[in-house]
């Protein structure tokens, strides 16, 4: 598990790309309000899988603990709902003027999930649990927080500018190697 100021920086930048879908998709709104949504949106969907389980309608037994009303990373981390209400707030942009909202949501959601797959205790995308394995939870949090950065400027620039920008940067580091 990431901590939770990686995923609130992973979900921030799912955010910022969720906003520039939302304006490529035309459902900016006046003054680009709904893309604004979307912004705040992804980076709250960022840290939604871990307080969703939270029970905050029950009493706290120890001061400061909270308690579950699930098992952690069970139901909230099951990426096949994030990957559904990513797809249908995708396709409803522009018809719904709640999917700009639902949208950025999903995306911080799913970019949640993907910061914690690395993890030894995984997540369950379809049925079963699946883990990359590759650190502990709490480890490498600003490569968790650069890659979900990267990712998102990577996505954007291929979707936005047809990659213009990432040939420009791979062909002036090939000159540097």
């Amino acid at each position: 598990m990431a901590s939770r100021k990686a995923h609130h920086a992973s979900g921030v930048a799912a955010g910022v790309l969720a906003a520039l879908l939302v304006v490529r998709a035309g459902a900016g709104g006046p003054f680009q309000l709904w893309a604004i949504v979307a912004l705040f949106a992804g980076a709250w969907g960022g840290t939604a899988p871990d307080w969703l389980e939270v029970a905050w309608w029950r009493s706290r037994g120890q001061r400061g603990a909270q308690r579950l009303w699930i098992k952690h990373r069970t139901l909230t981390h099951w990426g096949v709902p994030w990957v559904l209400l990513l797809c249908g707030s995708y396709i409803s942009l522009g018809s719904a003027w709640w999917a700009p909202a639902a949208f950025g949501f999903a995306a911080g959601g799913v970019m949640h999930l993907l910061a914690d797959w690395p993890n030894p205790m995984g997540v369950p995308w379809l049925f079963r649990r699946h883990s990359l394995a590759m650190w502990t939870s709490g480890s490498f949090e600003v490569l968790i927080i650069v890659l979900s950065w990267a990712a998102c400027a990577l996505l954007a620039d291929g979707m936005l500018f047809g990659g213009q920008h990432t040939g420009n940067m791979f062909r002036a580091l090939s000159t540097l190697i």
